[in-house]
């Protein structure tokens, strides 16, 4: 569906504005249609079937003035709400809104609304602020792992005696259950979760040549007695970490190549980690500096939104989520407050970066738009064209644009604050004064453009 609403901004006194929106004639007969379909499945005429009832006669029964009012109703939210985004307007209540209901579905029609938003606040001068960034540094027990998960690629099995089965061997195996089902020379390595839990444990502390009668849960709770037989025990024969090593595994000629490829590689992925974290500090920095106190519909709508998407990773791992909350010891309450607070300093630090990028007056071109468009879609093997389509139609080409030009704030702030020490921040922090003691609340490490948790 086509979104090319119009809409024209008036600022009214104490912080409202009264939007006039104009819808083109296409969403008009899309909202008809829809509200028709929807009155065709609740409204029983005789002689025709639900959802089959054709438009004059249901216009016939219900009467135009319901379907239009139908059609209005259930559409105007999403109109109001898309024009306030596109002017980058916060309300922070509903809509009063003023309409006269459309004379017909083929020509535009438009509606005011007049709604309290939040105030634009007075960016604060970020040159002035003192943020804590540490420079990324490699630790040598990440490198030894990386070096101590090559040396497993590549280790060799050796034959173990005089000594009964542990975790991190690998055994040969023969198993046969109650019920007639038998398995020989099967290779498991101990503590990888290859058979059932109940299984390796009773392997470990075997020799070779014993057997052992273990009781099993399956996956429909009834219970089987496996008999296990331990025929060899091998261990992993780990070589040294040295030139060999690094020839072996991969396509450096020396440890020292190696060792500086693994370094270089973990410091680029810290980077990103720390850089993450300093921009969310940045902003949160900045709305602190700016006094700006998110709230409204958009924050409910965005703990929503957060809310839903925490239950739906909850309920993709396959467990319900009142469930979860009840394993979890979770308080519904406490959770919903948590992420409200999330919500609103998401929402602030929006704000406040609108603010920054105004006072900057960036600009976001189409090309630039278009051009990261067709990047992501190209990297998909999707083709861009009805990618950039769709995104136009939907309306997200916008959003899209409001995300880059928010990001480019906040690269433009962050290059401008003042870095300091982790330590020298925190000592600043422990000399307490009135004015700074404030509950601590949880948030997450955000920048524009990036999705809520799923």
């Amino acid at each position: 569906m086509n979104d090319g609403v119009q809409t024209q901004v008036e600022e009214l006194d104490d912080n409202k504005v009264r939007l006039t929106v104009q819808v083109p004639q296409a969403d008009v007969h899309h909202a008809v249609e829809h509200a028709a379909s929807d009155l065709a499945a609740n409204v029983k005429i005789p002689g025709f079937r639900k959802g089959k009832v054709p438009m004059p006669v249901l216009i016939q029964r219900v009467g135009r003035e319901r379907l239009y009012q139908e059609a209005v109703e259930s559409h105007i939210g999403r109109w109001f709400w898309n024009a306030a985004a596109r002017e980058r307007l916060r309300p922070v209540e509903q809509p009063e809104y003023d309409f006269r209901l459309p004379s017909s579905d083929r020509e535009d029609w438009e509606f005011t609304a007049t709604v309290s938003v939040q105030e634009k606040p007075e960016v604060g001068d970020w040159t002035q602020l003192e943020v804590p960034y540490r420079e990324p540094e490699v630790p040598e027990e990440l490198v030894e792992q990386e070096l101590s998960i090559l040396r497993e690629t590549v280790a060799e099995l050796a034959p173990v005696d005089g000594r009964p089965a542990r975790e991190g061997d690998t055994v040969v195996i023969d198993l046969a259950t109650s019920g007639g089902d038998s398995r020989q020379d099967y290779v498991v390595e101990l503590g990888r979760g290859a058979v059932l839990e109940e299984i390796e444990q009773g392997i470990v502390g075997l020799e070779p040549g014993a057997a052992k009668e273990i009781e099993v849960e399956l996956d429909d709770d009834s219970r089987q007695t496996v008999t296990v037989m331990l025929k060899e025990i091998k261990e992993k024969v780990l070589p040294p970490v040295d030139d060999d090593l690094a020839k072996a595994a991969t396509e450096f000629e020396t440890l020292a190549d190696l060792r500086a490829d693994i370094e270089s590689r973990l410091r680029g992925q810290i980077e990103v980690e720390l850089d993450a974290a300093f921009r969310a500090a940045v902003a949160d920095k900045l709305v602190e500096a700016s006094k700006v106190d998110a709230s409204g519909p958009l924050v409910e709508s965005r703990t929503r939104e957060l809310l839903a998407g925490l239950a739906r990773q909850v309920e993709r791992r396959g467990v319900d989520f009142e469930t979860y909350l009840t394993m979890t010891g979770t308080d519904p309450n406490e959770l919903i407050a948590r992420l409200r607070a999330e919500a609103a300093q998401s929402v602030a630090r929006e704000l406040v970066l609108e603010a920054a990028a105004d006072k900057l007056d960036l600009t976001v071109p189409d090309e630039d738009v278009e051009g990261i468009i067709r990047e992501q879609a190209g990297a998909m093997g999707d083709d861009p064209e009805p990618v950039l389509q769709g995104l136009r139609e939907s309306g997200r080409f916008e959003t899209l644009r409001d995300d880059i030009r928010l990001r480019n704030a906040l690269d433009h702030v962050a290059g401008e604050v003042k870095r300091i020490e982790p330590e020298l921040a925190q000592a600043r922090e422990a000399i307490w004064t009135p004015d700074k003691e404030k509950p601590a609340t949880e948030t997450k490490l955000w920048t524009p453009g990036s999705k809520e948790p799923e």
